[in-house]
């Protein structure tokens, strides 16, 4: 039986189950959704709690977007070859694994292995499953609501996780989000028995090699932007190692950028000898699918170093709650919800470049704004506005790529274009956490010993020896975490208050680079908005969302 007569076979067993369907597959996409927004807000405590930095916190969070960007369209193929209900529920198993790993993790290391990597491995298989179950369980007339459902479950996720992990932080514990997340795939998996398959046309072949190729190039690529905080750019720290007189930063995404070009020219090679690739390459040649797949990249770029930034400057830089930090971000979560489900609804024949340009113009103006606004004296107030203009922005993108991406292929290429655009997604976050938290510290860094040098009370003794502690990099510390340790370390009245001094500018140095950082991502990606149409997609708004992200 092909898929094409399973699926609507599938869908028509299931006529009095769509609505519990929808919810279960919903229920798993605001899943997959809701954890970058819940810890983001929560970074300083969890840092402070398993004995980490800022820095440490900064490497989990991207670990966790780059195993799913390593693994997503392997995971696509996995779901083709066992079934893609069987690998939505494998892949909610070893989710919930790592969700409770993470509840009960002592250390970075426990908690690398059970968020980062188990959770990534569990997303990798549900999340191109989620797409095709839509397809196999719903005709073609009920397919665009349901996967804007689907969708609108992952902004849902991203717009009240701020405010969950606020308020689980600050009166329970952030290990309570994580073990609820078990809670809720145990639901999951007890509602999914009534879905039906998505059984494939054909029995595909893994493309081993090219897995290989492309998770271990995505994965050199980010690792070496993610160091350079610590081994430099180009020039090594002190300290820090050096391969060949040069930074190892620059060997690792030189060899990450030259495994993935591997991977294309291979993929190619397989399509010439007719062998089923992980990836056709000839998909990427058009024109509207890469300019679609280019917008996710700078997107997720931009949202996810925002969304590292700003509570660090709120919980850090000011010293709030974990939940006075999820309800300062709340106007994004407003401006998002409202954007990108009032424009299909209100305006459902707008121009998808023009929609797409002004969500890349309010972006900048957020970040812009925000990076001017930044100063040792500012408050809280000043990220409301910033973020009522970011929400805007990434609300008015959500409401049209995924229409642009999947609406640019066959139907049947639906669940390849989905992983390929989770991938992406994935790949652009984790840039964005791991450039803007690279900038920051290194900015930071350089901006305090800079004032600690030009300050004639701090000895210069003292002096030398703050160069040397700080070789590699200074962590993102808040005023009373600095002023323990000088205590500590039985430091001078006036030295320790000149550290301060130095500490307060720096940190808001270091955030003010990295938002000009995000906000020239923005800026460039305005120069690759002319391939996304001008007009709504002649496919109509069929698989509209089909790859929710």
């Amino acid at each position: 039986m092909t898929a094409a007569k399973a699926g609507p076979a599938g869908a028509a067993g299931n006529a009095g189950n769509t609505k519990l369907i929808l919810l279960t597959l919903a229920a798993g996409q605001f899943l997959m959704a809701l954890d970058s927004s819940v810890m983001n807000v929560s970074i300083a405590t969890v840092a402070e709690d398993i004995g980490t930095t800022v820095s440490g916190m900064q490497g989990a969070i991207t670990a966790y977007t780059l195993v799913m960007a390593m693994l997503m369209i392997s995971g696509g193929k996995v779901g083709a070859l066992i079934g893609r209900k069987r690998a939505f529920m494998i892949g909610c198993v070893i989710y919930g694994l790592g969700s409770l790993t993470t509840s009960l993790a002592p250390n970075l290391t426990v908690l690398l292995l059970g968020w980062s990597f188990l959770e990534g491995v569990g997303a990798a298989l549900i999340l191109p499953a989620i797409v095709a179950l839509v397809a196999s369980n719903f005709g073609k007339e009920q397919r665009p609501a349901a996967y804007g459902l689907v969708a609108a479950a992952a902004a849902v996720a991203i717009a009240v996780g701020p405010l969950i992990g606020g308020a689980a932080t600050t009166f329970f514990s952030w290990r309570w989000v994580f073990a609820g997340e078990v809670v809720m795939v145990l639901v999951i998996l007890l509602l999914a028995r009534p879905i039906a398959d998505a059984p494939p046309e054909h029995r595909p072949r893994i493309d081993v090699l090219g897995a290989i190729l492309s998770a271990a190039g995505i994965g050199l690529f980010v690792f070496g932007i993610l160091r350079t905080s610590e081994w430099g750019w180009f020039r090594p720290k002190a300290g820090g190692p050096s391969w060949f007189g040069v930074s190892p930063v620059v060997w690792l995404v030189m060899a990450g950028l030259m495994l993935v070009w591997l991977f294309f020219r291979w993929e190619a090679r397989l399509v010439a000898r007719g062998t089923e690739p992980l990836v056709d390459p000839d998909l990427l040649k058009n024109r509207q699918l890469s300019g679609g797949l280019t917008m996710f990249l700078f997107q997720y770029l931009v949202q996810m170093g925002v969304f590292f930034v700003v509570p660090l400057y709120l919980s850090v830089a000011l010293g709030l709650s974990a939940l006075h930090t999820g309800a300062l971000i709340l106007p994004l979560s407003i401006t998002l919800l409202a954007a990108a489900i009032g424009v299909p609804r209100f305006s459902p024949n707008a121009s998808p470049r023009r929609v797409v340009r002004w969500g890349i113009l309010a972006m900048f103006a957020g970040a812009a704004i925000l990076m001017g606004a930044l100063t040792p004296d500012s408050g809280a107030e000043v990220v409301t506005v910033p973020m009522l203009l970011i929400g805007l922005g990434i609300g008015l993108l959500a409401s049209q790529l995924g229409a642009v991406t999947v609406s640019a292929v066959p139907d049947e290429q639906s669940a390849e274009v989905g992983g390929i655009q989770n991938t992406v997604t994935n790949l652009g976050a984790s840039i964005g956490t791991a450039l803007a938290g690279s900038i920051m510290i290194a900015v930071l860094t350089s901006s305090f010993l800079t004032t600690v040098d030009q300050n004639p009370a701090i000895p210069a003794d003292v002096k030398t020896h703050a160069h040397t502690v700080l070789a590699g990099s200074a962590p993102f510390l808040s005023d009373e975490q600095l002023t323990t340790a000088l205590e500590e370390a039985g430091t001078d009245p006036v030295v320790a208050q000149a550290a301060l001094d130095a500490n307060e500018k720096a940190r808001i140095e270091g955030l003010r680079a990295a938002l000009a950082l995000l906000a020239l991502a923005a800026l460039l990606a305005l120069f690759f908005t002319q391939r996304i149409p001008a007009a709504q997609p002649s496919a109509a708004r069929g698989p509209a969302g089909a790859a929710p992200s």
